[in-house]
């Protein structure tokens, strides 16, 4: 079983999935990633199946070097943004795998948020380009690691208010009040 660089709060509420070496952008799947961190899980499928058809965008936050402006961006006040469809349709495919494991787990489904994502360098893919001259360059690709964990979200209870908590006048009144001194009359 492989090793996730995080684990869970709780292992009975949670479910995991990873994909290795896959090909896509490691960069454009990074933005797509920290777009839905802590999102519930409907609402992140949601939106990456709204980024896929270009009605929402990913905004660019961390490599935005020559990445164009956008006004969609707007939305996460930002400027700039794309729409990786290719990252997208993986994280909604492990998204997809998560949920399912979940369901195997006895998870509630509509209450899971995604509580841990991270993406990782893979190994890069050499491939060669033929250039002027007889000369070859180097034609690589950038892989990524992708790991997520869903969680349930935990209910909070309020503490209960116990009866007789309130102080009678008779326990308010032997208080010796500040100064300690002789009241003036």
């Amino acid at each position: 079983m492989p090793k996730y660089s995080a684990e869970p709060a709780n292992r009975l509420k949670s479910c995991k999935a990873r994909g290795s070496d896959l090909r896509v952008h490691f960069k454009n799947t990074v933005e797509a990633a920290n777009a839905i961190r802590g999102w519930n899980l409907k609402k992140a499928q949601i939106y990456l199946e709204d980024v896929i058809g270009h009605k929402r965008i990913v905004p660019v936050k961390h490599f935005r070097n020559g990445v164009g402006r956008h006004a969609q961006a707007k939305e996460f006040n930002q400027a700039q943004g794309r729409w990786p469809e290719k990252a997208c349709k993986l994280l909604l495919s492990l998204l997809k795998n998560a949920e399912s494991n979940a369901e195997v787990k006895g998870l509630d489904v509509d209450n899971l948020f995604v509580s841990h994502i991270q993406v990782n360098q893979a190994p890069r893919g050499r491939r060669r380009t033929y250039r002027a001259h007889g000369r070859i360059n180097a034609y690589m690709s950038s892989p990524a690691h992708i790991e997520l964990i869903l969680s349930e979200k935990e209910e909070i209870v309020k503490k209960a208010e116990e009866e007789g908590t309130t102080k009678s006048k008779s326990k308010l009144a032997k208080k010796v009040k500040v100064g300690g001194g002789v009241e003036a009359q």
